[in-house]
This record gives C-alpha cells, sequence and structure tokens, in this order.
C-alpha cells in the first residue's frame, strides 16, 4: 500500500466518526496550545524582566561606604567625597561611560498649604546618564549649573503635579529650597521605576551636588554610581573601584560596591527553571493525549476486526494493515497539533491589537518542535493499536461480528 493511498483511507476511516476523531484530537490541541503559550509566556516574562533590569542599567555599578573600625570621630574620612569620583574618573575614565555622586537631605516644602518632609537629593550632569532618567518636561540640569553653582533644580512628576497642578506648568517656576530660591528647569522621571528602593522617590528634588553641599554638615557620598563602558568589564571594574576606594581612605573601612550582573543572572535562571517546569506540566498533557489516541485506536481495531480480515482475505500484507492503521493514529495527532500550533500562535499575536507596551515574541522552535512531537506522539502511541491489527488471523476476522 503507497502512503497516499493509506492516507486517503485514513481521512476516510476518520471523517466516518467525525465527534469521535475530534475529541480524540482534543488532547493535542490542547496540549499543542499549552507548549506554545507556555513557552510564549516564558519568554516574554524572562524579556519583560531583563528589560526592566537593564533599564536601571545592566552595566551598573554602585558604591557606598559600609563599616569600619574606626571610632566615630574619624568616621568621617572614611565617607566617600567628591574627590573619591573625581579620581575613579581621572584613573578609570577609560573603562566608564560615566560616574555620578549623590548626596542626599531633606527639606520641609509648602504643598498645597501644608509643610511636608522632601527629599532633596544633589548630583552632576553625569548623573541622568548613569541613571537612565528620562526627561519629562524643559532640561536636566549640566555641566555650567553645577560649576558655577547655579540655584537650578528638577522635579518628580508626582511632586511638580501636586505643587503646579502638572509637569509642563512647574518648569520655568521658582520654589525655596533650604530658604533660597531654586529655578525649576525640567522634570524627570526613572524610565524603569524602582519604587522607591533608590534614592529617587515619587517626590524628590534634583539640585546640583555644588549646591547642596552647602546644606549638608557632612559631605558624603551615598550611592556612588559609574556604568561601565563593556558589559564584560562590569565584574573586573567592580573590585577595581573597591580597591581604589580601599586605598583612598584609612586602613579598616569597609566599602559595598555592587552591580546588577548577579541580579541578572539569577532573574535569566529563575526565567530558566520556570520554562522547564511549564513545559513539564504541557509535556504530560500530550502525553494523557497520547495514551488517549491509543486507546480509541484499540477501540477502533476491535470495531474494524471485519473489515481487517476481508482485506488480508483479498491479499492485503500485514506490513499494509499495520501503515494503514498507524497511519490514522499520525493523522490524528498531526492534525490535532496543528490546530494547536495555530491557536496557541494567534493568541499571543491577538495581543498587538490591545497593547503595544509589551512585545510578545513566538518562538519558532517552539513550534517546530511542537509540530514534530505531535507526530511523534501518534507514531509511539499508534504503534501497539496498529501492530494488533496487524497481528490479527485473517480466518478469526473474518468470523468476528
Amino acid at each position: 500500500m503507497f502512503l497516499g493511498e493509506a492516507l486517503r483511507f485514513s481521512v476516510q476511516s476518520l471523517s466516518a466518526n467525525k465527534i469521535r476523531t475530534f475529541l480524540t484530537a482534543l488532547g493535542l490541541v490542547i496540549g499543542n496550545a499549552s507548549v506554545i503559550l507556555v513557552v510564549t509566556i516564558s519568554i516574554t516574562s524572562r524579556d519583560y524582566i531583563l528589560d526592566q533590569i537593564r533599564g536601571i542599567g545592566s552595566n551598573l555599578i554602585y558604591a557606598q561606604y559600609e563599616a569600619g573600625t574606626n571610632t566615630a570621630t574619624k568616621v568621617d574620612a572614611d565617607l566617600i567625597k567628591m574627590s573619591d569620583v573625581d579620581a575613579i574618573r581621572q584613573q578609570l575614565g577609560s573603562r566608564i561611560v560615566a560616574a555620578s555622586g549623590i548626596m542626599t537631605n531633606y527639606d520641609r516644602i509648602m504643598i498645597n498649604g501644608k509643610e511636608q518632609d522632601i527629599s532633596v537629593i544633589g548630583s552632576d550632569e553625569f548623573y541622568p546618564v548613569v541613571r537612565n532618567l528620562g526627561l519629562v518636561g524643559g532640561r536636566f540640569i549640566d555641566a555650567s549649573d553645577t560649576t558655577l553653582r547655579q540655584h537650578v533644580a528638577m522635579l518628580t512628576p508626582k511632586l511638580a503635579n501636586r505643587i503646579y497642578g502638572s509637569a509642563s506648568a512647574s518648569v520655568g517656576q521658582v520654589l525655596k529650597i533650604h530658604g533660597l530660591q531654586f529655578n525649576i528647569v525640567g522634570v524627570f522621571k526613572e524610565k524603569t521605576e524602582t519604587f522607591g528602593q533608590s534614592e529617587v522617590t515619587s517626590e524628590t528634588i534634583l539640585i546640583p551636588i555644588t549646591v547642596i553641599k552647602y546644606f549638608t554638615p557632612v559631605e558624603r557620598i551615598d550611592p556612588l554610581y559609574l556604568q561601565a563602558r563593556n558589559p564584560d568589564d562590569v565584574q573586573p571594574l567592580t573590585e577595581s573601584i573597591r580597591q581604589l576606594l580601599e586605598s583612598r581612605h584609612r586602613a579598616g573601612a569597609r566599602y559595598r560596591v555592587e552591580n546588577l550582573s548577579a541580579i541578572l543572572d539569577a532573574a535569566q535562571k529563575i526565567a530558566m527553571v520556570l520554562t522547564v517546569v511549564l513545559i513539564l506540566v504541557s509535556a504530560i498533557a500530550l502525553i494523557i493525549s497520547g495514551i488517549g489516541i491509543m486507546n480509541i485506536m484499540l477501540v477502533t481495531v476491535t470495531e474494524r476486526t471485519r473489515e481487517i480480515g476481508i482485506r488480508m482475505a483479498v491479499g492485503a500484507s500485514r506490513r499494509a494493515v499495520l501503515q494503514q492503521f498507524l497511519t490514522e493514529a499520525v493523522v490524528i495527532s498531526i492534525g490535532g497539533g496543528s490546530i494547536g500550533i495555530l491557536i496557541g500562535t494567534l493568541i499571543p499575536l491577538s495581543i498587538a491589537f490591545f497593547t503595544d507596551a509589551i512585545k510578545v515574541p513566538i518562538s519558532i522552535t517552539s513550534i517546530i518542535v511542537a509540530f514534530f512531537v505531535s507526530a511523534g506522539v501518534g507514531v509511539v502511541f499508534g504503534i501497539l493499536p496498529a501492530n494488533r491489527a496487524a497481528q490479527l488471523n485473517p480466518t478469526e476476522a473474518l468470523r468476528y461480528e
């Protein structure tokens, strides 16, 4: 029997029991759709998490004074200073994109007739680069503002809305900070929200670091930020920063110098484990559907015992009978699997009609694997019923009622 002929007979036999064929293939539909969706969801969530971390700065390195063996009267000498930031720029300038320091204090600002403590941070023109900040309106603090100690400030969007009604309305206004008048030159935000886990909160004021140092009794850079030029240099550069800071301060002072590489690695490992677990769950669905195919094909062999006897009586070989029933099992599995692949692909693609904020990649590899797994399920779970049909005795099969 030629393959084309076996395929034609298979379609005819399956068409005679449409509902049963559909219900048998339904397991493959669900299994393959779940495989595609699981892989798609896993890749999308992984990429989203990694993009959020990279949005903060995948090459970002940050340093803070941690502890020391010195007394409280000597600890001021251990703190990271602006001179340390300058030393990093001079000695490691070829390996970094930019370096910037942060000084933080608080001031009471009048908002809607009530005074409220607001975080005031000081930095320089390199801060937006290393922290990947976005400009909502106006401009960033520039080099001249830092050098000339200009009384300029930037606000976060929420603070600008509370004080002036909108971000655009705040630009050009005058705000009193630490008793002095500051011109609002811009509104900024974190491109990737850190939810208050960094120095930038939902209500923060940014002024030049050369100005804020006059309102801070102790000069302390906390944290020091820098961005590595080469991703492969992040870990070596982290150690270089630690050694540089320790060499510039008293013996015994310790500095915590870290980067986001560990977080990126952890996120990738979590995503990989999640993908494996979800694929295993989908594999169970495919195995169950394969058992369903085997069960139905065994029932089909029993129902068509007399037909098998007639075919053998007119000259059909055992191989032809085996090929016939194996082809039927594969047709069911591939048909159901193809529908499942189609559904599993269309659902992610339809998300583009509702939002452009999330990119949903479709894994071509998962589609190819799902298709061949479907064919494999048909072969593996169809071989037993097909072999049983081929082993029937023609004489006994003709007597079967």
